[in-house]
């Protein structure tokens, strides 16, 4: 098992360390550890989660239709009812 050590740390945060380990009833050490692992378990899971963009990038070209574009958009347009409810406004 490997160690590690820490240097230069501010007085000020390993005092809250300090404190934050005795309230959880561990050692500096443990908190640490504990602290450490979580860190890491988060950021692996975050890591995971596919952006926004990257689902968008993956649908990219998925949608595949035999039809020329000039069917498709004569087909949604004729697909089309039209309404009077909005003719008054909101």
């Amino acid at each position: 098992m490997a160690n590690l050590q820490i240097k230069g740390i501010d007085d000020g945060i390993y005092a809250e360390l300090k404190a934050l380990a005795a309230s959880e009833h561990r050692s500096v050490s443990q908190q640490v550890l504990f602290l450490v692992r979580a860190y890491l378990a988060r950021t692996n899971h975050m890591n995971q989660i596919k952006t926004p963009a990257e689902v968008l990038i993956e649908l990219s070209g998925s949608w595949e239709d035999p039809r020329e574009p000039k069917k498709i958009v004569d087909d949604l347009r004729s697909a089309r009812k039209n309404s009077k409810k909005l003719m008054k406004g909101f």
